[in-house]
C-alpha cells in the first residue's frame, strides 16, 4: 500500500498512472508486488524491462530516478561534469498503452541533467546505439545514455549507460549507480520539465557532427575502396523496422559502394515490428524471409540485416545451388577475423609488429580466433559474456600501446577495429560488403572462404540455442542441482554417455582445471554460468541471458588443422548438445519453452 501510494504521488504520466490504478482496482496483488517491490538491475546491457507502470519497469518515473542517480554518482566522481556533459541517444521504440517512447524517455533523461546545469548532447532524431559511445569519446563527455532495448520484444525498452572511456559501465560503477538511484527516488522539481530540451542553452544536437565524423573515420577500416567502386556485387539491407536504414546507406557509400537495396517493408521505423515474428535477425532464415525474397528478385547475392538499434548484424549469402547460407555469429567472426588480420598484415609486413596485435571474444563464443592467434603469433583474450567487458578491455589494452583489430560475441555482435568500444552493425555491414567484393575478385564466395579458413586453422563446429524460462526460482533450482548433483558442492562427472573432465563456474568462482581451483575470469555472481569440458574435446556452457528470460546453451568442437571428418564431429556435437539439454536442463519437468522461431 505504501509503495502504491508513493507511485501514484510521484508518477505524472497519466497512462502509467491509469495502468496502476486498474491493477489496484481489480486486486492484482501478485502483479502489483512484482512491479512495485523490486527495482531493475544492470544486466549485460544496462537496465532493461517492459514499458509499463511500476518500479520494476521502464517508464517516465523510473528513467527520471535512474538519471537522478546517475547525476548523483557523476557529480561525486567526475569533478568537471558541468563542462564535460552527458550524451543521450534513443531508438524508435514506442508504446501507446504506457505513453512511453524512446524519444520521450531520452528527453526526460536530458531534462534531469539540464535542470542541474549539466550540458547535454541530445541527438535530435533516432541513432544507432554505437553513435552514443562514439560521441562520448569524441566530445570527452562524462558519460552517455542510450534509450534502447535493442532486439528485445516490442514491449520492452532499456537504459544503457556508457562511462567516459566510451565503454559500457561495469562493476563497481553499476552497483554504485544503483545505490545512488535508491537514494534519489524523489523526482526533482525540474526533472519532469521536458521543455528544457528546447529552451536550455546547455543542450546541443550532435547529430550532423557525429554522423560526419563517424563516416569519415570508417576510412580506417576500409582497405580497398577503388576495388569496391568497381564491384558488380549487389547487396540487400534490412533495418528490421529500426534505426539502421540511413546510416547503413551512408556507410556503404563511404566505402565506395552504391547504397544497398533496402527491404521496403522494413526500412522505416515501426515500433510494432509488424513484418517479423521477433525483431532479432539472429533467429535466422525465418525472420529474414522478406530480405531473401527481395534479394532473389534483384539478383543480389548478399543480404545484411541490422537489428533495430543497429549494433548487431546478420549476414546471408546465396549459394550457387540457389539456396541461402545464413552465417552464424561464430562463422561470421571467423571470416571477419581472417579479413582484419589479412589487411593488417598487408599494411605491416614486419612480423615483429604482430606482437602488439590483439583480438578479443567472449568466453561463450567460438575459439576460432584462439586458433588464428596460435598460428599467426598475435594475442587472443577472452572476456565474460557481454560487450561491456570487451569494450573495457580494449580501453585498457589501447592505453598500453596495443592494437585490438577485431572483437566479437557469438550473438552476432562484431567490432572491426576500435573506433567505438561497443559492437557496431553499421560499420560491420560495410566491412562485410568489402570482404565479399574482394573475395569475388578471387572467384570465391564467403562460404568457400570460410571452408578455406577451417582447412588452415581447424574446423570449429558450434551449436548455440536457448530455452525460455519465465520463472526465476526454476532457473535457480536448475543451476543449484548442477552444483550439487553428486552431493553438496559436487558437480556432475558425466552427461549422457560423455565424461566431463573440467568444470568452470564463474558464478561461484570455481574452476577445476586451475591448480588453486579458482576462476581466471572475474566472478559474475548476478548471473548463472557453468562451462563443462568433455573428454572428447567438446566445450559446453549453460548461462542465463542478461537481457531476456532465457537459459542459453553453447557447444563447440575444435578440430585440429587438417582434420576433415566433419560429419562424425557434427554428429558427436549433436549428441552431446541433446544430452546437455535433456539431462541438465530437464525441459519437460521444468516447463521450459524451446526456441520457436
Amino acid at each position: 500500500t505504501t509503495r502504491n501510494s508513493y507511485y501514484f504521488k510521484k508518477c505524472k504520466n497519466p497512462q502509467t498512472w491509469k495502468q496502476m490504478e486498474s491493477l489496484v482496482r481489480e486486486g492484482h496483488v501478485v502483479e502489483l508486488r512484482r512491479r512495485l517491490c523490486s527495482r531493475m538491475t544492470f544486466g549485460t546491457a544496462g537496465l532493461r524491462a517492459e514499458m509499463s507502470a511500476g518500479f520494476a519497469c521502464i517508464n517516465d518515473l523510473t528513467v527520471i530516478q535512474s538519471t537522478q542517480g546517475m547525476y548523483k554518482y557523476l557529480a561525486k566522481y567526475v569533478p568537471d561534469l558541468k563542462t564535460r556533459g552527458l550524451v543521450v541517444g534513443f531508438d524508435t521504440r514506442a508504446q501507446t498503452s504506457s505513453g512511453c517512447t524512446s524519444e520521450r524517455l531520452a528527453r526526460l533523461t536530458a531534462a534531469v541533467m539540464l535542470c542541474k546545469d549539466v550540458p547535454v548532447y541530445l541527438f535530435s532524431t533516432y541513432v544507432p546505439t554505437p553513435f552514443v559511445p562514439y560521441a562520448v569519446m569524441k566530445y570527452g563527455a562524462a558519460a552517455g545514455v542510450m534509450i534502447t532495448a535493442s532486439h528485445n520484444r516490442k514491449e520492452d525498452n532499456g537504459y544503457k549507460v556508457y562511462w567516459h572511456n566510451g565503454a559500457q559501465i561495469s562493476s563497481p560503477h553499476d552497483k554504485e549507480i544503483l545505490r545512488c538511484i535508491e537514494e534519489s527516488s524523489e523526482p526533482w522539481p525540474g526533472s519532469w520539465n521536458e521543455d528544457l530540451v528546447e529552451s536550455s542553452r546547455l543542450r546541443r544536437d550532435p547529430l550532423e557532427d557525429v554522423c560526419r565524423s563517424y563516416m569519415e573515420e570508417l576510412n580506417t577500416i576500409c582497405f580497398h575502396r577503388e576495388l569496391n567502386t568497381m564491384s558488380p556485387l549487389k547487396f540487400v539491407h534490412s533495418s528490421f523496422h529500426g534505426v539502421g536504414h540511413n546510416y547503413v546507406q551512408r556507410a556503404f557509400q563511404q566505402f565506395g559502394f552504391p547504397p544497398p537495396i533496402p527491404v521496403p517493408e522494413q526500412k522505416d521505423p515501426d515500433p510494432d515490428f509488424s513484418t517479423v515474428s521477433c525483431p532479432n535477425p539472429e533467429e535466422g532464415e525465418s525472420v529474414l524471409e522478406l530480405s531473401l525474397r527481395l534479394a532473389e528478385r534483384e539478383e543480389a547475392r548478399i543480404v545484411v540485416a541490422t537489428d533495430p538499434d543497429a549494433d548487431r548484424l546478420a549476414v546471408a549469402e546465396q549459394n550457387d545451388n540457389c539456396g541461402w547460407k545464413v552465417f552464424t555469429g561464430n562463422e561470421l567472426a571467423a571470416l571477419l577475423g581472417w579479413w582484419m588480420l589479412f589487411n593488417w598484415k598487408e599494411a605491416h609486413p614486419d612480423p615483429a609488429d604482430t606482437e602488439r596485435v590483439y583480438m578479443l571474444a567472449t568466453t561463450v563464443s567460438s575459439k576460432i580466433l584462439k586458433a588464428f592467434a596460435r598460428i599467426e603469433g598475435f594475442h587472443f583474450e577472452e572476456t565474460l559474456p557481454g560487450f561491456k567487458w570487451i569494450g573495457n578491455r580494449i580501453h585498457e589494452l589501447t592505453k598500453t600501446g596495443k592494437e585490438v583489430i577485431f572483437s566479437f560475441e557469438e550473438s552476432i555482435g562484431f567490432l572491426c577495429g576500435n573506433m567505438v568500444l561497443d559492437k557496431d552493425g553499421v560499420s560491420t555491414a560495410a566491412v562485410v560488403a568489402e570482404m565479399a567484393a574482394y573475395l569475388h575478385t578471387k572467384n570465391l564466395s564467403m562460404n568457400q572462404q570460410l571452408i578455406n579458413i577451417y582447412e588452415i586453422y581447424g574446423y570449429h563446429i558450434s551449436r548455440t540455442s536457448y530455452v525460455i524460462c519465465n520463472d526465476p526460482p526454476t532457473i535457480h533450482r536448475i543451476f543449484s542441482r548442477l552444483r550439487n548433483s553428486g552431493g553438496s558442492g559436487v558437480y556432475p562427472e558425466s552427461c549422457g554417455d560423455y565424461c566431463i573432465t573440467h568444470i568452470r563456474d564463474v558464478t561461484t568462482g570455481y574452476d577445476s582445471s586451475q591448480p588453486d581451483k579458482k576462476c581466471v575470469l572475474p566472478l559474475s555472481r548476478n548471473s548463472q554460468m557453468v562451462t563443462f569440458t568433455f573428454q572428447n574435446g567438446i566445450v559446453a556452457t549453460l548461462r542465463t541471458s542478461g537481457t531476456e528470460p532465457k537459459i542459453k546453451y553453447y557447444t563447440e568442437f575444435c578440430a585440429a588443422p587438417g582434420e576433415r571428418d566433419i560429419s562424425s564431429l557434427e554428429e558427436e556435437l549433436r549428441k552431446v548438445t541433446a544430452a546437455l539439454v535433456e539431462e541438465f536442463l530437464e525441459p519437460e519437468k521444468n516447463n521450459l519453452l524451446h526456441r520457436s522461431v
